[in-house]
């Protein structure tokens, strides 16, 4: 299955269901990327891959008197980012559906670009890239999240590893979306990227955060299960899924700490 097939179907559905989930997963990394990102209050932004429209909502606030444009293949997800903003209260954000690869963008119209692990699902980086840079104002910004190479001891990589081999098969994750969340991992290659797609000044900050998978164990195993696809795991399958997760309990939930990759990147002026 392709990517663009998997964000309009299960795994699209999944993150359009569970947009509190996911924002709090993802949201211990949202400092680093605005801080890459430095939004001014004038600043027209897009933001590739919005999803539920959290980062959108969140850039808008640093952006009050600028606008927000956030940009989806999934109908389901940019269906639920209209749904969950308010105008009154998140200011000037819209929503459109479409392939960032190839979506018509205002030439030139936007000061400043982000994304919080939507760049990494391109089929053509360079070509991405290129199309997304002249969306860009001369001497514009970019910014962007993506999965940093997790050590095989680092407690993410360590549980969900455990927790795959204990669910089988039946419910393996799309591959196609496993592979490519990869893509951007070797920060090396990715500058090659972003400079034969016209960038310049490319820095990439490693950051790790505590990641949060569920109010307790038993959660965290419903939210991990919920996201692939099979049939429901056994009684005894899913409490010993659940003592994986019991170390990283904590008053704030299921804590795992995980790395990515912040990056960002200037246009020519």
């Amino acid at each position: 299955m392709k990517a663009a097939e998997a964000w309009n179907g299960p795994v699209g559905r999944h993150w359009a269901d569970h947009p509190d989930r996911y924002d709090a997963m993802l949201a211990p990394f949202d400092a680093a990327l605005f801080d890459a990102a430095a939004i001014g209050v004038d600043d027209r932004v897009l933001d590739i891959g919005c999803g539920s429209g959290g980062t959108s909502r969140a850039a808008a606030r640093l952006a009050r008197r600028g606008r927000v444009t956030g940009v989806d293949i999934s109908e389901a997800l940019v269906a639920r980012a209209r749904a969950l903003t308010d105008p009154a209260r998140d200011g000037d954000v819209t929503f459109e559906l479409g392939d960032a690869q190839l979506h018509l963008f205002e030439r030139g119209g936007y000061d400043v670009v982000i994304s919080r692990g939507g760049v990494m699902f391109f089929a053509d980086h360079v070509a991405a890239f290129t199309h997304i840079g002249g969306a860009l104002r001369a001497g514009g910004r970019l910014a962007f999240v993506c999965p940093r190479p997790s050590p095989p001891d680092g407690e993410e990589s360590r549980a969900l590893t455990l927790l795959a081999s204990m669910v089988g098969g039946d419910h393996a994750v799309d591959t196609s979306v496993a592979r490519s969340m990869v893509s951007l991992s070797d920060p090396e290659r990715t500058g090659s990227v972003l400079e034969a797609a016209g960038f310049e000044d490319v820095t990439a900050l490693p950051v790790t955060a505590a990641t949060r998978w569920g109010a307790d164990a038993a959660d965290a195993v419903d939210f991990f299960v919920s996201r692939t696809q099979g049939p429901p795991v056994t009684d005894g399958t899913h409490a010993a899924m659940a003592d994986v997760f019991r170390p990283y309990e904590t008053p704030e939930g299921v804590l795992l700490r995980a790395g990515v990759w912040v990056v960002s990147a200037r246009r020519p002026c």
